[in-house]
């Protein structure tokens, strides 16, 4: 993906892996609860592509986590 906002992607694809992982899903498990492929989900979370802000708020509902969180780029 080519932006300006590239690294805060980046930051935020790593944000979702983490609770992924936390959560204890495989990327095909967090995929399919959201409807998408499991490699949209890996461009996801390596910032090749950015997410929707439905699929941002679907994250969110899976992991019962707010947005504010998620978007806590540490």
């Amino acid at each position: 993906m080519e932006s300006k906002y590239y690294e805060l992607y980046k930051r935020l694809g790593l944000n979702i892996a983490y609770y992924r992982k936390l959560g204890g899903y495989s990327q095909i498990e967090f995929a399919e609860l959201l409807n998408i492929s499991r490699t949209h989900m890996s461009r996801i979370e390596t910032a090749e592509c950015a997410p929707s802000m439905d699929l941002i708020f679907g994250i969110c509902d899976i992991m019962g986590i707010t947005a504010e969180k998620l978007f806590e780029l540490k």
